[in-house]
């Protein structure tokens, strides 16, 4: 199975930081944040770090929603209680 190609992207001023990452490697991408963080360089702070992990912790639900939905029709459709 390919692994679908995923991307979080923070403008912060003139900066534009583009994280890159496999749909299955999210851990990854949490270190290349924290990485990122270490790195005097830039000024990639904590705060861009979970501005981040929130982003991407709503792609995750997304995607878990999808999933269960197309795997549960009966979610899908008009729920009535009796």
């Amino acid at each position: 199975m390919k692994k679908k190609k995923q991307q979080l992207v923070l403008n912060k001023g003139t900066e534009k930081f583009i994280f890159r990452y496999d749909s299955g490697s999210e851990d990854k991408l949490l270190d290349a944040l924290v990485e990122q963080v270490k790195d005097k360089r830039t000024n990639f702070d904590w705060f861009d770090a979970a501005v981040l992990s929130f982003k991407l912790a709503q792609s995750l639900i997304n995607q878990a929603d999808n999933i269960l939905g197309e795997e549960n029709p009966i979610l899908q459709g008009d729920s009535q209680t009796q």
